[in-house]
């Protein structure tokens, strides 16, 4: 038998060559990977001048900020909100929390001193000027697809935007991801570098679509699930996904609403933030609406809505799903209104289900009955019928609830149409049966479980609105 020490006479046993071998190449493969990983860096220049920036391409820049709603993402909004575009927004992801960089051209603190040429680095490749690796929750991969003439016109609008002095706090990543050499090893299982190349098999407008959509306005980051090390499921594109504590729905034809998403109701949506037969865009949404594609030209809006409707196969869908939305509008103001015995009966409810779905129906009567009972063939506008309402369709109440518990500002949705917060009028109980009763009245779905766990998981993410200010008392 072998020993695993050295012998009397110096020779190393088997062992400890093996072991020395393996130290070896360990030690020659760290040295490749720091070798691989390691980026130049850019040299910085003396921040140029507002005024010599062509002022078309700053006009096309700004453009594609709002396609890509840039100040959404790098602008603070928690605490003491910060100036657009100075960073220190935080986002929560499974991996800790990242904070955003600031894109001012301030010197110091911004990306003053940044060249067109490290600019464009970062956009294709997620490469800071420094030369260390961006983190993917600034979406490179998306960004790569961007044409080199529309990343100068982007850097144009940036630099001429004000300069604001801030630094952004340090990203809270649990050891070792902090290391951001390791994104190396991500980049090759997830990251393709690369322009968009258009589909010969489709036309120009789809094409215009298709690159707005995946490229800067990146809508797969959210629409599209993530595997556990944080890569886009390719396979599953645009099959929807969690993410700030909502539901980003599928945009493909796994969309569970009964109305397609036909490219007239995508255009709307998109331009206005509502739609009849989908309803409004809240939260996350919003931003994308208001702040991203109200202001893009109705061509590009167009595009984008073509893109999309054809991924829902929306024309082949509109005929089929119109029996789905008729039976939708009969069922919309039922419920709602006539008395509650005689709406039991109708539903068939037996003695167990109408003591709980029975009081859903009294709640949704009283908090959901005034605006949302539609009782014509098509919904009436401003008032969406929940029965077409994609949040109903989910797997999980979380978007329902959400709703519930925020209400949409004059801001949200519809401009000037607002609902408001539930927070403080319902309970995590009673919110379960307002939605235990939708579920079971509004779609032939199975129902939803454990409700009321949902509706405190969901709540404990909501800031509650503000309380009114109060009053003074009148003198009699």
């Amino acid at each position: 038998m072998t020993s695993p020490f050295p012998s009397e006479d110096g020779r190393f046993p088997r062992l400890r060559k093996l072991l020395l071998g393996l130290g070896a190449l360990g030690f020659i493969g760290l040295g490749g990977f720091l070798i691989l990983s390691t980026n130049s860096a850019i040299a910085p220049i003396t921040p140029p001048k507002p005024d010599s920036f062509n002022p078309e391409a700053v006009r096309r820049g700004g453009l594609l900020a709002h396609a890509g709603y840039c100040a959404a993402c790098h602008t603070r909004t928690d605490g003491k909100p910060g100036a657009p575009l100075a960073g220190d927004y935080a986002m929560a992801s499974p991996f800790g929390t990242f904070y955003s960089s600031n894109i001012t051209p301030d010197p110091e603190t911004g990306i003053g001193r940044w060249s067109e040429a490290a600019f464009r680095r970062a956009m294709h490749r997620g490469i800071s000027r420094d030369g260390h690796y961006l983190y993917a929750v600034f979406p490179y991969p998306n960004f790569t697809k961007m044409s080199d003439q529309d990343i100068s016109d982007l850097y144009a609008w940036l630099m001429t935007q004000p300069a604001v002095r801030q630094v952004p706090r340090h990203d809270q990543l649990p050891f070792p991801l902090g290391w951001r050499r390791l994104q190396f090893g991500w980049r090759l299982l997830f990251f393709r570098a690369g322009e968009y190349q258009p589909d010969p098999h489709k036309d120009a407008v789809w094409n215009r679509g298709a690159y707005l959509a995946n490229g800067v306005s990146h809508c797969d980051a959210c629409h599209t699930p993530r595997n556990v090390l944080g890569g886009l499921m390719k396979s599953r594109l645009y099959d929807g996904a969690p993410i700030d504590n909502w539901i980003a729905p599928p945009l493909n034809a796994s969309n569970p609403a009964p109305a397609p998403w036909t490219e007239p109701d995508l255009f709307a949506y998109l331009s206005t933030g509502f739609t009849p037969l989908h309803g409004a865009s809240a939260g996350p949404m919003a931003i994308v609406v208001h702040e991203g594609y109200a202001h893009l030209p109705e061509a590009d809006v167009h595009a984008v809505a073509t893109y999309f409707a054809d991924l829902d196969h929306a024309a082949q869908r509109v005929g089929p799903a119109q029996a789905k939305i008729e039976e939708a509008m009969k069922t919309s103001g039922e419920g709602m209104s006539g008395p509650f015995l005689a709406d039991t009966v109708r539903w068939g409810l037996n003695p167990a289900g109408a003591q709980f779905l029975g009081t859903g129906m009294r709640l949704a009567r009283v908090t959901c009955g005034a605006c949302h009972a539609n009782f014509g063939p098509r919904p009436a506008p401003g008032r969406p019928a929940l029965a077409l309402s994609t949040a109903l369709w989910l797997p999980e109440p979380t978007n329902l609830y959400q709703i519930m518990l925020r209400g949409f500002s004059a801001d949200e949705g519809r401009v000037g149409w607002v609902m408001p917060s539930y927070y403080t009028a319902l309970t995590n109980q009673e919110m379960a049966e307002i939605a235990a009763y939708l579920r079971a009245t509004r779609t032939n779905l199975p129902p939803w479980t454990d409700l009321e766990k949902k509706a405190a998981e969901v709540r404990a993410e909501v800031v509650p609105p503000p309380l009114p200010a109060p009053q003074p008392a009148k003198e009699r």
